[in-house]
């Protein structure tokens, strides 16, 4: 299957790309049409097929869900349909995204052979799996299938949230709507102390009365990051999170809260790298994923590859918001020989709309419930995620019992004061 193939709509084809850390998919799509799709029937994906990759992301895996429809394998993708009778095909996809599952998937991989596969289709036949009766495999699906159903409605919860502040953003300080609105003489649609806050009309520039284009950099502290030395063990491993362009740019959320690396105190200090505070706002600045961007979740440090933003008057949500809607301009606007690069010069020659000090604090009131409540369900989402994989071995061995785990709806409070 060659690019030659693809086309605008049709039959989806599932690359590595489109495998994520969660249950569902991710990424760009491409297709391929239905005639062409039905003369490669070995590579069309039915529910309860297990995915995986043979070069790129090895190690991962998905599940094809009857929710998912119609799919086709690409090139680089293999596939697992499980006999039913014997093997609950959700039961094996918690197994190989577990620790054990991983090790099993990786024990076989291998760069020898054919170049770029690093796991051959033979690898399949060898991984071994635990099986236990077929009743207790569908048990433990539904309890972790819970678990994951609540990952994910936080997920959609925090898409619609952070789509409305930046929506608020959007239509209060780019697209300048109530100004509009005042300037047509249209009725006011916000609080009358609110409705005040915003000038009249836009003056002869396009822009509102009264408000400045100023340097970005007026607003904001800007912090670069660094590496300890990787050969130094004392610097490594430690309490302090330390981000890289990889866990910013695989975020997939407003904060980013855990990193896969972390250093000590020791190589806080001796090193280039500097705290950032919670809030602010960090973009990777070179590579292939330039201009992606997310708020530090908690204190943290980062390395070279990655600017920080901190707000200079505490406005960090307002910054965050402003950054967003000037990143495209900031990464067309990079340069570099392989990989586009956001420099401090870059960032130095951003232009930002500032209206008065009063909109900006009652913009960063408004939206600083619902940045918490993002963060909130992040946090959750994330405890969900450990109790889930801490569950299936426990699950698996019989130290916790099925039975006593699954969700009952008998044992729902039925007073919604006692919830």
């Amino acid at each position: 299957m060659k690019a030659d193939v693809y086309v605008d709509s049709g039959v989806p084809v599932i690359r590595g790309t489109n495998i994520s850390e969660g249950r569902g998919f991710k990424g760009d799509w491409v297709y391929v049409t239905e005639e062409f799709a039905k003369g490669i029937p070995n590579c069309l994906l039915h529910p309860g097929d297990l995915v995986f990759p043979h070069r790129g992301s090895i190690g991962a895996v998905a599940l094809i869900e009857a929710t998912t429809g119609p799919m086709v394998l690409s090139t680089s993708m293999m596939k697992f349909r499980p006999n039913s009778a014997m093997a609950d095909s959700t039961f094996l996809y918690y197994f190989f995204r577990s620790a054990a599952g991983r090790q099993e998937i990786l024990k076989f991989s291998s760069q020898v052979g054919t170049p770029g596969i690093g796991q051959p289709l033979s690898s399949l036949r060898q991984f071994r799996v635990p099986l236990p009766a077929i009743s207790l495999q569908r048990s433990i699906s539904r309890i972790l299938s819970t678990l994951d159903e609540n990952i994910e409605l936080n997920r959609r919860t925090n898409e619609t949230l952070g789509g409305m502040a930046r929506a608020l953003f959007k239509d209060w300080f780019v697209d300048f709507g109530p100004i509009r609105a005042k300037q047509g003489g249209l009725e006011p649609f916000l609080a009358p102390e609110l409705w005040s806050l915003f000038p009249a009309r836009l003056d002869a520039e396009g822009k509102p009365e009264g408000w400045r284009i100023e340097p970005l950099m007026d607003h904001a502290r800007l912090i670069s990051g660094g590496t300890p030395k990787t050969d130094t063990p004392a610097y490594w491993n430690g309490g302090i999170s330390w981000a890289s362009a990889k866990d910013v740019s695989q975020c997939g959320e407003p904060f980013l809260i855990a990193t896969e690396r972390t250093i000590t105190q020791r190589g806080l200090e001796e090193s280039a790298t500097r705290l950032i505070p919670t809030r602010a706002t960090v973009v990777v600045a070179r590579g292939a994923t330039t201009g992606r961007y997310c708020m530090a979740g908690n204190e943290m440090a980062m390395n070279q590859t990655c600017y920080a933003l901190s707000s200079a008057q505490g406005h960090s949500f307002w910054l965050n918001c402003a950054f967003g809607a000037l990143v495209e301009d900031l990464v067309n606007s990079a340069h570099g020989s392989v990989f586009d690069t956001i420099t401090t010069k870059t960032i130095e020659r951003a232009r930002v709309m500032i209206p008065t000090n009063r909109l900006i604090e009652r913009f960063q009131k408004m939206v600083e419930p619902v940045f918490l409540r993002v963060l909130a369900n992040i946090e959750q989402s994330r405890t969900l995620a450990q109790t889930r994989d801490l569950l299936l071995p426990k699950l698996m061995s019989g130290e916790v019992r099925a039975q006593e785990t699954e969700p009952s709806t008998a044992s729902a409070p039925q007073n919604p004061q006692q919830r």
